[in-house]
């Protein structure tokens, strides 16, 4: 499967999301959706900068990486880049 880097940052709601649930629910819940698509989620990281979190995912392909993109900015928590 190709792997996809996802680059992603947290809005105003997000970041209270994430200091309320904390860092670790975050990725298990990512990692849910993307085995929910048939994908795996290689690595999770929190950056400083310009750029929250970095993840690393292998996915089936460029429609379903298109779909996990979407599904996640559409929480509203926050923008991504692919």
């Amino acid at each position: 499967m190709p792997k996809y880097l996802v680059q992603a940052n947290y809005t105003g709601e997000g970041v209270r999301g994430l200091l309320k649930e904390g860092g670790s629910a975050r990725a298990a819940n990512l990692e849910q959706t993307i085995k929910s698509m048939g994908g795996t989620m290689e690595a999770f990281y929190y950056g400083f900068g310009d750029t929250d979190v970095y993840v690393i995912a292998d996915l089936a392909d460029n429609a379903t990486a298109s779909a996990l993109v979407l599904a996640v900015a559409a929480s509203g928590v926050v923008t991504t880049k692919t």
